[in-house]
Parts: structure tokens; C-alpha cells; sequence
């Protein structure tokens, strides 16, 4: 069960809409406007497919992923590398984390700032994912 919603202030509904959030019990869950009847859809069903989307992204790409990422660190030696290349091969297991502490606010507005954006229906179906910099995997 999830205790914090990763993408909250990122996700819109089919009409641009900021999708809000709240918690039946200790369960997050994004609300969308349906014309006036607010839809309560777990935000785990949500962000499972957003995680999802970014693993398959991910998936094949981890040694430039991880030599890009040592650069940025500052850190780029083979045990470093390494170690990131590890961690990305990895990422299933780092989700169930990410589900229990969420993305703490400055990271969610900076990817907010950044244009990332999370448009869903009123079933909770992810529709896209705007992530401006990355590469259309249809395209490659």
C-alpha cells in the first residue's frame, strides 16, 4: 500500500486540469473532476504506470545512464559507475521505496518547473507523459 503520492502537482486531467490529492484513511489517492463528480483513484494505480513507463525508458540504456550520471557527480570512476549501472539494472526494487516515502516537494517542483507533466483520464489510465529532454522511445 502506498503512503505518499510520488507525482502529486504533476498530474492533469484530460482537459489540463491539476488532478488533486487526498487520503481516504492513510490511502492517497488523486481526485479528478468528472463534470462535477469527483473520481477517487489510487494514486499507487497511477504512479505504478508512470514508474513503469520510466523503466522501460531506462531498460537497455543503463551504462550511458550511469557514465552520465558519474560525470554529474563528479564521481566518475569505474566503481562508481559501477554501482549506478547496479542500482539502475535495480529500479523495480527501488519503487516499492519510492512508494512508501514519495519525492519530497522541492523534487516534485522542480520536475514541475522542468515541464514535466502527467496527463490522465477519469479511469486513472495514464494518456502521457511529458518529460521535456528525453528521447521518444517510438522515435529511436
Amino acid at each position: 500500500m502506498a503512503h505518499k503520492p510520488i507525482f502529486a502537482g504533476l498530474i492533469v486531467d484530460e482537459n489540463d486540469q491539476p488532478v488533486e490529492v487526498t487520503f481516504v484513511g492513510n490511502e492517497p489517492y488523486y481526485v479528478v473532476n468528472d463534470a462535477g463528480f469527483r473520481r477517487h483513484i489510487p494514486s499507487e494505480y497511477v504512479d505504478r504506470q508512470v514508474l513503469g513507463t520510466m523503466s522501460e525508458m531506462i531498460e537497455g540504456h543503463e551504462d550511458v545512464l550511469s557514465e552520465q550520471t558519474a560525470k554529474m557527480l563528479g564521481q566518475d570512476d569505474i566503481f562508481t559507475r559501477a554501482l549506478i549501472e547496479r542500482r539502475l539494472k535495480d529500479i523495480d526494487k527501488q519503487f516499492d521505496t519510492l512508494l512508501e516515502t514519495g519525492i519530497p516537494e522541492e523534487g516534485r517542483a522542480y520536475m514541475g518547473m522542468m515541464g514535466f507533466r502527467v496527463r490522465i483520464n477519469i479511469h486513472g489510465e495514464v494518456l502521457a507523459i511529458d518529460q521535456p529532454g528525453m528521447i521518444d522511445p517510438e522515435g529511436e
